[in-house]
């Protein structure tokens, strides 16, 4: 028991000591790269988030980032030894996921507060032009979306009007609004009204042209995923078969499935399959992805 244990002992400080020299070695594209990994991940999930109208402190998100990684990690292998080949894998495994997780999770919540921002458009503009077509400026049609409708329209529309309020110039405050909201159809309405404060023009009719045009995409979006929908079904079948056969056969034949979970050989299939099950889904869903 205790050779087994300083077999173990030994095989992570080799590990850790190869880790540092490759550190060491090459030390500047490494810091370079734990820069942009911590640091850079830190200011865009803070950025995301303060586009959402959601502060959060810089070091509280770097923080929950070492937590989510190298915590679970380290608890990974700490549970799994003194399996140390499974241990570290999984452990690295998990230390990967949890350190690249929340940043695109952060991006969805951003891509779907700008949808949802998009589909409110078709109902504030909608309500922007017959306030405007009786007689209210842009100005008075905005405030009447913010007390008409939720969020997130309502904190935008009220954040323009704050910053006209506080003297920001009715284009400027517009031009935030498209970098706080990153679409097209946000684009086309900021550049229509700024063109049309200057040059003059009909902006009712404007919001009409633009609400029907955003209608009308969303229509042919819905249209695309009803028809990708067995393409994008198929694909998460195909992640999940290998699990739930997998699992059927270990219950109705452990000692068949377990040289695959107690040796290193049947721990690098596993990893092998799990990774060209990924890469199969990756593929079908970017197949079955038609920008509009």
């Amino acid at each position: 028991m205790l050779t087994d244990r300083l077999e173990i002992i030994a095989a992570l400080f080799l590990f850790f000591l190869s880790v540092a020299y490759i550190a060491y070695r090459y030390s500047e594209r490494f810091l370079e790269w734990l820069r942009f990994q911590s640091v850079g991940t830190r200011d865009h999930i803070v950025e995301r988030l303060a586009l959402m109208f959601i502060e959060v402190n810089p070091n509280t998100v770097l923080i929950a980032l070492f937590i989510s990684s190298f915590g679970l990690g380290l608890s990974v292998v700490a549970l799994l030894l003194p399996q140390v080949f499974p241990a570290l894998l999984i452990g690295s495994i998990v230390t990967f996921v949890g350190w690249k997780l929340p940043r695109p999770f952060v991006e969805w919540l951003y891509v779907r507060r700008v949808k949802k921002f998009t589909l409110q458009m078709v109902d504030g503009l909608s309500l922007m032009s017959n306030g405007m077509k009786s007689g209210l400026s842009i100005i008075q049609s905005m405030a009447l979306v913010v007390q008409e409708l939720p969020d997130p329209i309502r904190q935008e529309f009220n954040l323009v009007l704050s910053e006209n309020k506080l003297g920001v110039s009715i284009e400027e405050a517009f031009n935030n609004l498209a970098k706080r909201v990153q679409c097209d159809d946000v684009e086309m309405f900021v550049t229509s009204v700024n063109i049309l404060k200057e040059t003059g023009g009909n902006l009712a009719e404007t919001f009409d042209t633009i609400t029907t045009t955003i209608r009308e995409r969303i229509k042919l979006e819905q249209k695309i995923d009803a028809m990708t929908a067995m393409g994008r079904m198929q694909g998460m079948i195909l992640l999940a078969v290998p699990g739930v056969l997998g699992t059927f056969i270990y219950y109705s034949d452990p000692d068949f499935m377990r040289p695959l979970f107690t040796t290193t050989f049947g721990w690098i299939i596993l990893l092998v399959v799990v990774g060209l099950e990924f890469l199969a889904y990756f593929t079908i869903s970017r197949i079955v992805k038609i920008d509009v």
